[in-house]
């Protein structure tokens, strides 16, 4: 398998997976052309602030998932081959995700 996820890296996916992440991704890119058509159409402040919750709830939803495989496919791969170093890579991408 390829070697995966930062910097120059790569990661294959499955077509089911490809499909997936992009069908979410399509929808979250929906809310957001919906936001903007809301500013647009003078919404009111609260009904627009819900919406980017609903956004930024999917956001969340799609990074948790991206999250998941990535650490039962590349870290766990790289940990039994011996590559520790995918563990610091792992904490310094969690640490971006909780900022």
């Amino acid at each position: 398998m390829e070697p995966c996820c930062a910097g120059h890296k790569t990661k294959h996916r499955t077509p089911e997976e490809q499909r997936q992440l992009t069908n979410r991704l399509s929808r979250i890119e929906g809310q957001i052309r919906g936001l903007k058509e809301m500013l647009a159409q003078d919404a009111y402040c609260p009904d627009i602030l819900i919406q980017v919750s609903a956004a930024t709830a999917a956001l969340n939803s799609f990074s948790k998932e991206l999250l998941a495989t990535h650490i039962k496919t590349c870290v766990a791969e790289n940990i039994r081959r011996g590559d520790d170093e995918v563990v610091d890579e792992l904490v310094c991408v969690l640490q971006k995700l909780m900022k």
